[in-house]
């Protein structure tokens, strides 16, 4: 089993599309059981999967003590993806985890679904607490998404810094240019600074995720989004292999 965060601490930066397309991308092209985690409030992964969440979610009863998310898990159109949704509740995480005192209780969790689940991606909220704290220690590789702009590039280094502050066990970061328009010189020239960061481009068919609620490869899968993310991929399961 491998555990993917896909975090940013700057919110509008393709996050939750980026999430749920490596998700799709993990059960239908390397066929993994996955498990995508909605771990932001907004629910925007079970949106973009055609999952709505159900009534009376509760996120303490996940990371209560004893706590079974399993129980939470709801399966999706698409073979091999399950999700565990958000809701607002989660909005109160940070003060349940720093009640429980555990620092290591989603990496405890994650472990424990690593026995149904290949990969497991975390959808995570843009924010720096506890909850992104343990994120990271759960996490074998953190995706961090990045337009192309000097907001994005400042937001990047507080990730950095955020990651390496966890110690020296601290998982790999992979940065990629999302939203990226070549026609536009700022994008241009941040493309030609990390050439050898992943590209995903600004592109009609990402944005009508919103509108199909469904990955880009199961309703576009030709389309130079769904190779873009289809190759981004397979980037992680190199990076993943080289643990």
């Amino acid at each position: 089993m491998a555990s993917i965060a896909v975090y940013s601490v700057k919110g509008g930066v393709g996050k939750t599309t980026l999430a749920v397309n490596l998700a799709w991308c993990a059960s239908a092209i390397s066929r993994r059981k996955t498990l995508l985690w909605d771990l932001d409030a907004a629910n925007g992964s079970g949106f973009l999967l055609g999952v709505d969440p159900r009534k009376k979610r509760s996120a303490d009863s996940v990371f209560a003590d004893g706590g079974d998310p399993a129980k939470l898990i709801q399966t999706t159109a698409f073979s091999g993806l399950d999700l565990l949704p958000a809701d607002e509740s989660i909005r109160a995480i940070d003060r349940q985890l720093d009640r429980l005192g555990k620092k290591k209780r989603l990496a405890k969790m994650t472990a424990a679904l690593g026995k149904t689940y290949d990969r497991i991606i975390f959808d995570c909220p843009p924010v720096l607490n506890e909850l992104s704290a343990q994120i990271i220690r759960a996490a074998d590789l953190v995706i961090v998404p990045l337009p192309p702009s000097p907001l994005s590039a400042r937001a990047f280094d507080v990730v950095v810094e955020e990651v390496r502050g966890s110690g020296k066990g601290h998982p790999p970061i992979l940065p990629v240019l999302s939203m990226v328009d070549m026609r536009r010189t700022l994008h241009r020239e941040a493309r030609e600074a990390n050439p050898k960061w992943p590209v995903i481009p600004l592109a009609s068919a990402v944005e009508q995720c919103a509108v199909t609620r469904q990955p880009v490869g199961a309703f576009a899968p030709k389309s130079p989004a769904a190779r873009a993310f289809a190759q981004l991929w397979t980037a992680i399961e190199r990076k993943l292999a080289e643990r």
